[in-house]
């Protein structure tokens, strides 16, 4: 019987390990024995590197579990993770020593459950109505008959069938198919790229720019329907210059480009009818119209006739307007010339009658007028200049008699100062002071000796003159 080893001899024994030999045994072990898991959970602490890398952490109610996303597998994936997210991803378990903790390497990632899905439309739904991608004014009208209709949809599939099959009942077109996926990662990229393209087409090339684009797939699950909730898509069918019809699964089925869509048909077998008019309908509403115009133009002529009959009646026979008009141009000609031929001799009987005076016999009678006025002319001027001189002769008259000098001729003299001013009063001579005395037939000078005296011996006094600006008497 063997003794057993004490706990000390048995750690002991246990071989001696790095912190960073253990790290990568365990991980090793890990990745051995979880190579390829799938798990659940809710999206928590999300963040996107610089780099591209995609960190986050994955939690239920028991446990909370690391997650990280390479920058490559980032760009697949198919849709876009955020914090409250309900996720179930794919991929390995590794350990991170530098940590001491271990994650999974994520490789794919849906979804989990139809709520979270739901949910995750509704917010994209009301990001893109934010963004006016629904709005009403964005919609445009179908063409009333297009010629070249471009498709996006799966080639193979009962779904581009029923598309040919109606559109060739009910008018044939040209149809033009861009073959795409309709379920997958790769689907919402291909369906978007068909819908650029086919507005990049221009009308020069060799393939036709479609005067209308259908977008279609038949009928399939939430999840099989994802390709067409995508952002690239809706996107791209709100922004296509092309009217477009979006006919994607059965009439109960909505995907967001329904919204972006200028007319969404239930079914694709819809979309084909909305896309063109019946044929034969066609035909017969235009026969119908056709012969309906023949019998308003053939009521209207009908009516117009009758009108033009009646009036017709109401007018004179224009046969006889013509014959008696001609019949009194006749008379008037014939009148004219009668008329004409007597005027003219009249006035050449007027004017023999008339003899015109020579023009010596006119100078004449007017040398005689002229003479006659000249001498008239002359005996008026005489009589007005004697008439002149008569009245200057009594003005100068009267002029004579109102004279100072008549005056002096009766014995009287005028007396004025040195500077010839004429002296009224005796008042106004100064003794000694120098006179003039005017008589008619000469002047003689004088000097003032003594005072004036009046004529009962008084002095008079000498006036204080008055200066009112005006001239005083000469006598």
């Amino acid at each position: 019987m063997t003794e057993k080893p004490s706990i000390e001899e048995s750690t002991h024994n246990l071989p001696e390990l790095s912190v960073g030999e253990l790290s990568n045994a365990l991980k090793s072990t890990l990745e051995d024995r979880f190579g390829r898991v799938r798990v659940r959970g809710e999206i928590t602490g999300f963040k996107r590197a610089a780099s591209g890398h995609m960190y986050l952490r994955l939690k239920d109610d028991d446990a909370v579990l690391d997650g990280v996303c390479w920058r490559g597998t980032a760009g697949r994936l198919s849709l876009d993770p955020e914090d409250g997210m309900e996720v179930v991803v794919s991929g390995r378990i590794t350990a991170y020593g530098a940590r001491s903790s271990y994650q999974i390497v994520i490789d794919s990632m849906e979804l989990a459950g139809e709520g979270a899905l739901l949910k995750l439309l509704e917010d994209r739904k009301r990001k893109l109505a934010e963004e006016g991608l629904f709005d009403a004014h964005r919609k445009r009208a179908l063409p009333f008959l297009p010629q070249v209709i471009g498709v996006v949809s799966s080639p193979s599939g009962a779904v581009i069938r029923d598309i040919l099959h109606r559109l060739s009942d009910r008018f044939p077109v040209r149809v033009i198919l861009w073959p795409v996926l309709v379920q997958g990662d790769a689907a919402a990229g291909e369906i978007s790229a068909a819908i650029i393209g086919f507005n990049d087409l221009a009308a020069g090339d060799s393939i036709p720019r479609p005067d209308l684009l259908i977008v279609a797939r038949g009928g399939g699950s939430m999840e099989d329907l994802m390709a067409f909730n995508e952002e690239s898509v809706v996107r791209a069918a709100a922004n296509s210059d092309i009217p477009l019809i979006s006919a994607v699964g059965h009439e109960t089925d909505t995907t967001l480009i329904d919204f972006a869509a200028d007319m969404r048909a239930p079914t694709p077998t819809a979309a084909a009818e909305l896309a063109v008019p019946v044929r034969t309908e066609l035909l017969a509403q235009v026969m119908d119209n056709g012969a309906r115009l023949v019998n308003s133009i053939n009521r209207t002529l009908s009516q117009y006739r009758t009108i033009l009959e009646g009036l017709g009646r109401g007018l004179p026979n224009l046969r006889r307007v013509v014959e008696e008009a001609s019949q009194r141009l006749d008379d008037w000609a014939e009148r004219l010339g009668y008329s004409l031929r007597t005027g003219l001799q009249s006035r050449r009987a007027r004017l023999a009658a008339a003899a015109l005076p020579k023009p010596k016999q006119r100078i004449d009678h007017a040398r005689v007028r002229l003479d006659g006025q000249a001498r008239a002319l002359g005996q008026a001027a005489k009589g007005l200049i004697s008439g002149h001189e008569q009245r200057l002769k009594q003005a100068s008259a009267l002029l004579e008699s109102f004279s100072y000098q008549r005056v002096l001729e009766r014995g009287f003299a005028l007396v004025t100062d040195g500077a010839g001013k004429a002296l009224g009063s005796a008042g106004d001579v100064k003794p000694g002071m120098g006179l003039a005395i005017n008589f008619h037939d000469g002047r003689i000078g004088a000097t003032a000796s003594g005072k004036p005296v009046t004529s009962e011996g008084r002095t008079v006094k000498a006036q204080r003159k008055k200066e009112d600006g005006k001239q005083g008497s000469l006598l």
